[in-house]
């Protein structure tokens, strides 16, 4: 059995090829090996494929014992921090159980340069996301993922090419980038960077309109789509994450073409994915190198 856990901005997702669970980031303060017991005994557990928070300190699929710092270079910085991820981590590491690490995508990683204009491109479970949505939809895609925040990756050839993280362009719900009065509010000593950051999504900027906030989230999340295309015109569109269902059809609307969509749990079966394929030989995964 091979499992992949999502550290998501609100949760923790399990899965496995045959089942799944969640915990609140703050439930997952609480976590022991033997949760797993909702997916399978953990004595037949043959691998387990995971994220923790950015994933910014390295750039290979990488064994849980050789990662530094829980594989990031700070615990500063953009995102809420409750502990939860750091448990679920520190549990894995120490049970034995054979797991491996997924990096994010930064400027070590082996994506298209000009991407590298910012440091930092993608969370790991972002790749979780992609490697699911690839097995699906072949070696050419776009996909993006809008829930909290919004994430848009794209593949060529098999390969990860570059992505815009939530900090850079698409708003979520929660988070997004740092606009004017965002920066006037900082200067000012009004807030942190990272609390405005955690108050740029729609769910702060815009009135309490429902169907308003969710045609921007969508505008946003197919202009990046549109802007990956100009890179790979012939890749097929995908959307992942807790907004997906709702806000496909504008975004089919918007790009003119068909997407498919997924739903909050591809990520954490993207990942039981990687764990079955690097622990049965694979020498990458979407062109990141393996490091057992």
């Amino acid at each position: 059995m091979f499992i992949g856990i999502d550290h998501g901005t609100t949760a923790m997702r399990f899965s496995s090829e045959t089942g799944r669970f969640k915990l609140t980031r703050e439930e997952a303060t609480g976590f022991s090996v033997e949760d797993l017991t909702r997916l399978c005994p953990p004595d037949e557990i043959e691998g387990i494929a995971l994220c923790y928070s950015m994933g910014d300190n390295f750039s290979r699929i990488t064994r849980i014992d050789k990662v530094q710092n829980r594989g990031i270079i700070s615990r500063e910085g953009a995102g809420k921090h409750i502990g939860g991820g750091t448990k679920v981590f520190d549990e894995i590491q120490k049970s034995g159980i054979p797991a491996v690490v997924i990096p994010g995508l930064h400027r070590g990683s082996p994506t298209d340069p000009r991407f590298k204009a910012y440091s930092h491109q993608s969370s790991p479970e972002k790749i979780g996301i992609a490697f699911e949505v690839c097995h699906h939809l072949g070696d050419d895609i776009v996909v993006s993922d809008a829930s909290s925040n919004t994430v848009t990756l794209l593949v060529s050839a098999g390969k990860l090419a570059g992505a815009f993280d939530a900090c850079i362009f698409a708003p979520g719900t929660r988070h997004g980038a740092l606009d004017v009065d965002a920066i006037r509010r900082i200067d000012a000593g009004k807030c942190t960077a990272n609390e405005a950051f955690q108050q740029a999504g729609v769910n702060y900027s815009l009135p309490d309109d429902e169907f308003l906030r969710i045609r921007t989230v969508a505008m946003f999340s197919a202009m990046e789509c549109a802007a990956l295309l100009l890179l790979n015109p012939r890749a097929r569109v995908a959307l992942a994450g807790s907004l997906a269902p709702v806000i496909a059809p504008e975004v089919e609307s918007l790009l003119g073409t068909d997407v498919a969509v997924y739903d909050e749990w591809c990520a954490s079966r993207g990942l039981a994915r990687i764990a079955r394929d690097v622990f049965s030989g694979a020498e990458e995964i979407l062109g990141l190198g393996i490091d057992l």
